[in-house]
């Protein structure tokens, strides 16, 4: 079965990094695209950033765009989101997500002072 587990949210401080991890099992990794998303509270879940099978082919929303980078390392089944330079208004659950509707359980991220 379709597994997607996220890991490295945490608390940081506004201007901070992260990166968050999405390890992907029960099927071929690099046949798919993959993308995060993120949800806050009171909030509609949002489309952060996606990538295309190989990696080549990224794009990201325009609130992130030049702060967060996402990667795929399809050797070890996982698909990154590096975070520079957080807000405040970053804060929110990351999900990582496979066409189909497979979504991980979500990690935290805070980003307060």
């Amino acid at each position: 079965q379709v597994q997607l587990v996220e890991s490295g949210g945490g608390l940081v401080q506004p201007g901070g990094s992260l990166r968050l991890s999405c390890v992907a099992s029960g099927f071929t990794f690099s046949s798919y695209p993959m993308s995060w998303y993120r949800q806050a509270p009171g909030k509609e879940r949002e489309l952060v950033a996606a990538i295309s099978s190989t990696g080549r082919d990224t794009n990201y929303a325009d609130f992130v765009k030049g702060r967060f980078t996402i990667s795929r390392d399809n050797v070890k089944n996982t698909v990154y989101l590096r975070m520079n330079s957080l807000k405040p208004e970053d804060t929110a659950v990351y999900y990582c997500k496979r066409s189909g509707e497979y979504w991980g359980q979500g990690t935290q991220v805070t980003v307060s002072s």
